[in-house]
């Protein structure tokens, strides 16, 4: 492959020897103006520039930056016979140049530069082939991870037409304590998903006793744990389910160490979990299976409160019920029956 590289300079003179020393090894272009050289970069992929700073109009930085924009991968290098330190450690420093070269060159020294110039260049592409590779495969990653979202919440419809109208309410109750704790945009991305997704991992047990207003017999509980670890199992098998995974099977999990599978309290329990376990019980009290149940949301927020230490966090109660707390204000198909 022969590269190109490109020679901007506003002194004819210049041009021409350079292009004398390169032509029989690169594809050799020239410009004697930023503007000229712009319109070069445009039409082909030039692998170096080699730009002198004193010109007419456009400068050899300003040049450069516009090349930048242009040509990312393009290698870029400064010619100048005038001491301009500041700006040449500006643009070394913000990554415009990748070095530069004095004027009068020693014609060695500068086919030497060259070389490692292209040398670079070559590195510089493979890391954005790899780059681009990544930014592919996650793309194709995430669009099979949303696949599964969708198909899971297909499920969960299935079995109890109001669970995706929860799983979005409970989403965004997560994400207002999320917010209030301070949480960053990958956190909270991560937990809109956890929340989402929250009873996925109960989807194997029996509605008549996961919904079930009294306490579940003995029998009752082990259905319950059972169910749960092979729910847990089947969302195992989802590509960028892990850390979904590592959330959901603390679900049933308790602030004072009451709750199953691993009777784990406190800060055992992670944040998301602890967080998901408030947001899902404000809406569980507030617009529960069984109408008749139905708390307001003082009454809500009060159950609250007397649980925090027991089954809740705290700290997380705290969250939900600070000055921010913002409740739907219009209610969906499905919760108006519940009016």
């Amino acid at each position: 492959m022969q590269y190109k590289i490109l020679f901007v300079d506003d002194e004819t003179a210049n041009l021409r020897l350079l292009e004398r020393l390169f032509r029989n090894s690169y594809g050799v272009l020239t410009a004697s103006t930023g503007d000229e050289a712009v319109d070069l970069l445009e039409t082909h992929d030039v692998a170096l520039i080699i730009s002198d700073q004193r010109m007419p109009g456009m400068t050899g930085i300003e040049f450069l930056k516009r090349a930048s924009e242009l040509r990312p991968q393009t290698v870029r290098i400064m010619l100048t016979g005038y001491t301009d330190a500041e700006a040449l450690v500006e643009a070394i420093n913000s990554g415009v140049v990748y070095k530069y070269v004095t004027k009068p060159w020693i014609n060695e020294d500068l086919h030497a530069t060259v070389k490692r110039a292209l040398q670079h260049y070559e590195t510089m592409k493979a890391q954005r082939q790899l780059q681009l590779h990544n930014e592919r495969l996650q793309t194709k990653i995430r669009a099979m991870r949303d696949s599964f979202v969708g198909v899971i919440g297909e499920m969960l419809d299935l079995k109890d037409p109001q669970a995706r109208n929860h799983a979005q309410r409970t989403r965004d109750y997560a994400l207002q304590i999320g917010k209030t704790l301070k949480l960053g945009p990958a956190e909270l991305e991560q937990l809109s998903l956890e929340a989402f997704l929250h009873e996925a991992a109960d989807f194997r047990i029996p509605s008549h006793i996961l919904y079930k207003e009294s306490e579940p017999t003995a029998l009752e509980q082990q259905i319950i744990e059972q169910s749960f670890q092979l729910g847990l199992e089947m969302l195992e098998t989802v590509p960028e389910f892990e850390n979904v995974v590592g959330v959901l099977k603390y679900n049933h999990e308790n602030h004072d160490g009451s709750g199953f599978p691993y009777g784990f309290s406190r800060d055992q329990i992670p944040l998301h979990a602890q967080i998901i376990a408030v947001a899902n019980a404000y809406d569980v009290m507030t617009l529960p299976r069984h109408p008749h149940s139905r708390m307001s949301h003082d009454e809500a927020i009060a159950r609250l409160r007397s649980l925090a230490g027991t089954r809740f966090s705290p700290r997380v109660v705290d969250a939900f019920i600070g000055p921010d707390l913002m409740i739907p204000q219009t209610p969906s198909i499905l919760e108006r029956a519940y009016v």
